[in-house]
């Protein structure tokens, strides 16, 4: 099975025959090369939390996986280490980015929605993505991280190329990178001469018992802060308000009892989370998983969003429900590799809607079928058509 087959446009009716036949399936990748293909709840949740399937790509076999390729600089960061290394970065990141930081931007937050929706009017049509749904994610994150408002366009614009390649431009991935890596590399030795109070300038300066981050892993740290803070919540909040404009009646159950929305956005995570597929794995042994055994070295993919809708774990899953217990949906990951900026993404996933459900009472959907990026890594939304 080619796992692009279907996955982009009808992603839930693949994983439900997957699923119901072969929860552990060999596909091709993302990247063209073999793989596995790992679809019932129990099973992602185990595989996520298995400290024999290594996140590390040194342990996959030679030759195989080829995925994103990232510069040294990029590529010593959270998503491509096991312990110990692991468990090192995330308690010095821990120490900057703690959930006092983010209390702290729940009112800016909304601040810059509000100025996001002024800017809309009190009637009208607009692309949602591109007028809300991308750039309160994209103020944030950069907020957060103290990068200059005149570099955030250029930002969204290389994490696109990233995640949802272009066919026609085959180069775009690596000049964004190089892009990137560039920028950073200014970045943080203006931080360096002139540290301030945000995120990069904690970095930097961050330290447990004479241990710090070393110019690499400080490096990567930023790119993933950047590239996951943004790309995960620009589709969590999208997805969400379209999995709200196609259910009037959980609209409708939503804006006559707002204090629901916390748990509303475990739901919505649940049912249309940012990323039909976490990280991918090598075991570092043969691993048997569904009576499958899996060879050493070889690439392993678990589907969050299969696992989200298995009828073992949330019954009736296809359908949006928002007085649902979603507890313990995998949208944001499971185990030590569990999403770092999770209570950020939750904090304006709920803003977000909050403001959109005060200020635009007649938001509608201008065209019935939504636009899906072509990218297996996030599932999100090209364009959100609406009127209000």
């Amino acid at each position: 099975m080619d796992l692009a087959d279907g996955l982009i446009d009808q992603p839930y009716d693949v994983y439900r025959r997957l699923r119901d036949t072969a929860p552990v399936h060999r596909i091709t990748g993302p990247d063209g090369t073999p793989a596995w293909l790992v679809t019932r709840y129990d099973d992602v949740r185990a595989a996520l939390a298995d400290p024999r399937l290594s996140l590390d790509k040194r342990s996959g076999t030679a030759g195989r996986y080829k995925g994103l390729l990232l510069p040294p600089a990029l590529d010593a960061n959270l998503l491509n280490m096991d312990p110990p290394d692991h468990t090192r970065i995330r308690r010095l990141v821990g120490r900057a980015f703690t959930p006092r930081r983010v209390q702290q931007l729940r009112e800016p937050i909304r601040r810059t929605a509000d100025q996001l929706l002024d800017a809309l009017g009190p009637h009208g049509s607009t692309d949602l993505v591109a007028s809300y749904t991308a750039p309160l994610p994209i103020t944030v994150i950069c907020d957060l991280l103290g990068i200059p408002e005149g570099d955030r366009l250029d930002f969204r614009q290389w994490t696109d190329s990233l995640t949802a390649p272009d066919p026609a431009r085959p180069d775009a991935s690596k000049q964004a990178m190089e892009a990137m890596l560039g920028f950073l590399t200014r970045l943080l030795e203006a931080k360096r001469r002139a540290p301030a109070d945000d995120l990069l300038s904690d970095l930097i300066a961050v330290r447990d018992e004479g241990d710090r981050l070393t110019e690499d892993e400080l490096m990567s740290l930023a790119f993933l802060i950047l590239f996951a803070g943004y790309e995960n919540t620009v589709q969590l909040i999208g997805n969400a308000v379209l999995a709200l404009l196609q259910h009037p009646d959980q609209l409708a159950a939503l804006r006559k009892d707002p204090e629901q929305l916390p748990a509303a956005v475990e739901e919505f995570a649940r049912y249309e989370g940012p990323m039909l597929l976490a990280m991918r794995r090598f075991p570092l042994e043969d691993v048997t998983i569904a009576g499958v055994t899996i060879p050493a070295g070889e690439t392993v993919w678990v589907s969050l969003s299969a696992a989200d809708r298995d009828p073992a774990r949330f019954p009736d899953p296809d359908r949006l429900d928002l007085s649902r217990d979603a507890a313990g949906h995998l949208a944001l990951g499971h185990g030590i590799h569990y999403c770092l900026g999770a209570p950020l993404a939750r904090a304006e996933t709920e803003i977000a809607l909050a403001a959109l459900l005060e200020r635009l009472p007649g938001l509608a959907l201008a065209e019935p079928q939504p636009t899906w990026r072509r990218s297996t890594r996030a599932r999100g939304l090209r364009a959100l058509p609406v009127t209000y």
